[in-house]
């Protein structure tokens, strides 16, 4: 990764991510020097990354769904995050585009990166969100959303897609990108508590 041993982010990253980012040279350079700051070795293991992730969900269960956002990022599957992994997967879920995020979120739920989607991983996903959801919310979801099961199926059916069909990128983005239901499903949003 770049020039992780010299303390500085290197040009040829720092063009790269200006081009490919939302990202301004100072907002980089602050973010490289945080990075290198919590990682002094350049990199993110999927362990560190799962504790991170788990101070956001302090009430939940948050592993198995950091097992699977850490495996969306790490584009060249070495284990690791490096900076530029860590900053486009920034850009990705805090950028204003959906069709970005929702890219991303093909990723997510391509579990075995094999360029489509089955309901088997559309139930792994839907099981890993509904992991973060505190119990409390848990009975505050519709009948027919209120276990990983249901929820998933619920998800599938706004495809229209048999038990052993399959779903390619373009029908998921546009699929979620119809339907403000499925777009919620496929992320976790707290309850609103009536």
């Amino acid at each position: 990764m770049g020039n992780a041993k010299s303390g500085a982010i290197s040009k040829e990253i720092l063009e790269d991510l200006k081009l490919s980012t939302k990202f301004s040279e100072q907002e980089l350079t602050q973010w490289y020097d945080s990075f290198r700051k919590q990682c002094p070795d350049g990199r993110i293991s999927r362990p560190e990354f799962e504790k991170i992730y788990a101070r956001f969900f302090p009430e939940s269960d948050a592993q198995s769904y950091a097992q699977h956002v850490f495996r969306s990022f790490d584009t060249n599957a070495d284990g690791t995050l490096d900076f530029k992994e860590y900053i486009i997967a920034l850009h990705l879920t805090s950028s204003g585009k959906t069709a970005l995020k929702l890219e991303w979120a093909f990723s997510l739920f391509d579990v075995d990166r094999n360029g489509y989607i089955s309901k088997a991983e559309v139930r792994e996903i839907c099981t890993a969100i509904f992991k973060l959801i505190p119990k409390d919310e848990v009975e505050l979801l519709p009948e027919d959303e209120n276990t990983p099961e249901k929820r998933a199926d619920k998800l599938w059916n706004f495809f229209k897609k048999g038990e052993n069909d399959k779903l390619l990128e373009g029908e998921f983005i546009q699929g979620v990108s119809d339907n403000d239901d499925a777009l919620r499903l496929i992320q976790y949003e707290p309850v609103k508590k009536k």
